[in-house]
């Protein structure tokens, strides 16, 4: 069960795994289970799901990391913040990739698109995923009674706690999509289409355009004449940028 249902997670089905982390956990307490396998499923589940996502980032790069943002609830960012959180810590951010949901789901596919070595992601993808286990797994372990308290808490409130629940997930799904509707909103009439803007273009008018996607995205196309400012750059350059022209910033 714990390999199936970690493996399902990590290959992007939303079935959270950290509850049943902590059930193992305070199974383990009781010695109905080996702490040794429950670490052993789950790492052989993350490295598989991981080097298939691995593999298809590195073979169809950006179209996967594209995939992955969409179906999340805030796809404007998701590339970015991921991209600069890899760029700043390296492969080091796998090591603590698993406890952050955005994170997890595109650390993967965006260390095969950076062209890391294979050995190198198995390496720091195994040391994440156990310590993601590990910590999980000790929780469990050590809160076993309060676990089984809240257990039969939960038994007792039966359908009354599965309707709070999922008020409260409707109500957070809700709030996250009220103010990506509101970001969109605000930024409608800034907004320029690639068609537009290359209809500008061929008509002559003198638009200065600045690429401010991140450094991963160098092998990714480029707009003809734009200046490459990534958005961290941006406080340190921003002289580069003439202020007597229209500017149209491309991002992710």
């Amino acid at each position: 069960m714990v390999f199936v249902w970690i493996l399902a997670e990590q290959g992007a089905i939303p079935l959270p795994s950290v509850p049943l982390l902590l059930a193992c956990g305070a199974v383990a307490r009781t010695g109905r289970l080996d702490v040794r396998l429950i670490l052993l499923c789950g790492l052989l589940a993350c490295l598989i799901a991981d080097n298939i996502w691995f593999q298809l980032g590195r073979m169809r790069g950006r179209k996967v990391l594209r995939f992955i943002c969409r179906i999340s609830l805030e796809p404007d960012s998701c590339v970015r913040q991921t991209e600069n959180l890899f760029l700043r810590y390296g492969m080091a951010s796998l090591l603590v990739a698993k406890f952050v949901p955005g994170l997890n789901a595109v650390a993967a596919p965006l260390a095969g698109n950076s062209g890391a070595r294979r050995l190198r992601f198995l390496l720091f993808d195994s040391l994440g995923a156990i310590i993601w286990i590990s910590a999980y797994v000790a929780l469990g372990y050590i809160f076993s009674s309060e676990l089984e308290t809240v257990a039969e808490h939960v038994a007792r409130t039966g359908r009354g706690f599965a309707l709070v629940m999922a008020g409260l997930a409707a109500a957070w799904f809700g709030w996250k999509y009220f103010q990506r509707w509101h970001f969109l909103k605000k930024l409608a009439v800034a907004r320029i289409t690639p068609e537009e803007l290359r209809d500008r273009l061929r008509a002559g008018e003198d638009v200065f355009i600045v690429d401010v996607r991140s450094r991963l995205s160098d092998q990714a196309a480029r707009v003809p004449g734009a200046v490459h400012i990534p958005a961290d750059e941006l406080p340190q350059r921003h002289p580069e940028i003439p202020r007597d022209r229209e500017i149209v910033l491309f991002c992710t």
